[in-house]
């Protein structure tokens, strides 16, 4: 059995390290924990006198330091191979990224279908009767381009339902699903918005979910303690407590990272897909269902062969630090003013 994760800390910050690339490599880290253990989306979070503590701050700073690094280094000659190998081993991808898109959003969509009782998520359930064979008509949607924009009506309709039943916290879980109705939108319109690509209003979406689910990790972390019961290796022997905190550093790192320069975004999709599809192999069918639109976003920024002018990526570097500390402080300010606004709850 390892030592206490804080104890670790305090005495050797270098093995922040280790700790954080165990937990990369640990599935458990994005298996969605609302489709897995009971939740109570209304209860008391942690105060956030408990969530930035020493262990978060540690970490925190750790991530703070892998961004930089990766800013500087994308500026380098080492940064300019790297996207050339990128471009080389992605060109495929890049090549195919609206087909690829659209078949995993058509597979996503005839799942549902074939499930009967799922509006958007395993967890956002429903009854009707036509639900169903709305999904199903969603995914015929994906075999043209010119019927994307009605597959995407039906994608927002899903979400307005789901909105609706479940409440807006609930959904600020999901806007993935407007930015994956964008992208169709846009894609079958051959049109950007206010001059930005289908794919840049999906990578947006994206990132602004993972980096809301990131607090959540540290508002819930007992949700996830029953996983951890039937898992108990997903935690590689690190405490429940510190093993949450870390896990919602790294995913909120990574998020960020997605609205950041073009090497910093595409490295971060890299793990971040790793780590999901890496969670179907211990979670399964359900996890393969329900993160498929995540993967193809991620999938589609590994292949993107955009690159940042030099001056972009100078001001990039140094604007990396503030806009990271800013983005973590306004998630997190959100997230408990927002909850304490609908549901009474203490902020502190």
């Amino acid at each position: 059995m390892l030592a206490p994760a804080r104890k670790i800390l305090r005495s050797n910050p270098i093995a922040i390290i280790s700790i954080s690339t165990s937990i990369l490599s640990s599935s458990g880290a994005e298996a969605h924990v609302k489709w897995f253990c009971a939740f109570d989306v209304a209860g008391q979070p942690r105060g956030l006198e408990n969530v930035l503590c020493l262990d978060f701050e540690l970490l925190t700073g750790l991530a703070l330091a892998a961004l930089t690094a990766a800013c500087v280094l994308e500026g380098t000659i080492v940064g300019a191979a790297l996207q050339r190998a990128l471009n080389r081993v992605t060109s495929r991808l890049a090549d195919d990224t609206e087909l690829m898109f659209r078949a995993i959003c058509g597979f996503f969509f005839v799942a549902l279908w074939t499930t009967g009782s799922i509006l958007l998520t395993p967890e956002l359930k429903t009854d009707s009767a036509v639900i169903p064979w709305l999904q199903l008509a969603i995914a015929a949607g994906m075999l043209w381009r010119a019927t994307l924009p009605l597959s995407a009506l039906g994608i927002v309709f899903l979400f307005a339902t789901a909105l609706w039943n479940y409440g807006l916290f609930h959904l600020m879980d999901y806007p993935i699903f407007l930015g994956v109705a964008a992208y169709l939108a846009l894609t079958g319109l051959q049109r950007n918005l206010f001059g930005l690509r289908p794919l840049d209003v999906v990578r947006w979406a994206t990132a602004i979910t993972l980096m809301w689910a990131s607090i959540e990790k540290w508002a819930y972390p007992e949700w996830s303690f029953p996983l951890f019961a039937a898992h108990p290796a997903l935690t590689m022997g690190y405490d429940d407590e510190f093993f949450m905190r870390a896990a919602g550093v790294i995913e909120f790192t990574l998020a960020f990272a997605l609205i950041w320069t073009p090497l910093v975004r595409r490295a971060a999709a890299i793990v971040l897909a790793g780590m999901f599809l890496g969670a179907i192999v211990e979670f399964g069918k359900l996890d393969a269902i329900g993160h498929a639109p995540i993967v193809a976003v991620l999938l589609a920024i590994v292949g993107d062969r955009v690159s940042a002018p030099a001056p972009r990526a100078v001001r990039a570097l140094a604007l990396a630090p503030a806009c990271f500390g800013v983005a973590l402080a306004a998630f997190l300010a959100l997230y408990y003013v927002l909850h304490a606004a609908l549901f009474g709850t203490a902020i502190i």
